[in-house]
């Protein structure tokens, strides 16, 4: 999923789905973000990061308007999986105000990342 240019030239995130993040855009979509945003930094080739597909794509659905659920691909875009010291996947960060507020490495329920994101929304 990709992002949607506002009729103001904002980038904003669809709600309720998983967007594409990229080492471009990340600064629109998850810095400067109105509601907090859970980051997945993932690869192609990780088993556990494509068995969380599903998982976030139910918390985008389920927190749609309290949470942006954003994907970064780290052997794509490196440059943002490297400033943010990024060196196993899955991991994922929560950002508030543009700053990251928690992060978890490894494939977890979602229940799991349930209880994670309801500490920190």
């Amino acid at each position: 999923m990709s992002s949607t240019p506002s009729p103001a030239g904002v980038v904003t995130a669809p709600a309720g789905q998983v967007v594409t993040v990229t080492d471009r855009s990340f600064a629109d979509l998850v810095l400067d973000s109105q509601v907090p945003v859970l980051v997945d930094f993932w690869a192609e080739w990780c088993p556990p990061c494509r068995m969380m597909a599903p998982v976030l794509d139910r918390i985008a659905a389920d927190y749609a308007g309290r949470l942006v659920v954003a994907s970064l691909n780290c052997d794509e875009q490196p440059q943002t999986a490297r400033t943010y010291g990024v060196l196993a996947m899955p991991t994922f960060k929560i950002f508030r105000g543009g700053e990251p507020v928690a992060s978890v490495v490894g494939a977890r329920s979602g229940a799991a990342m349930r209880k994670l994101l309801d500490e920190h929304l």
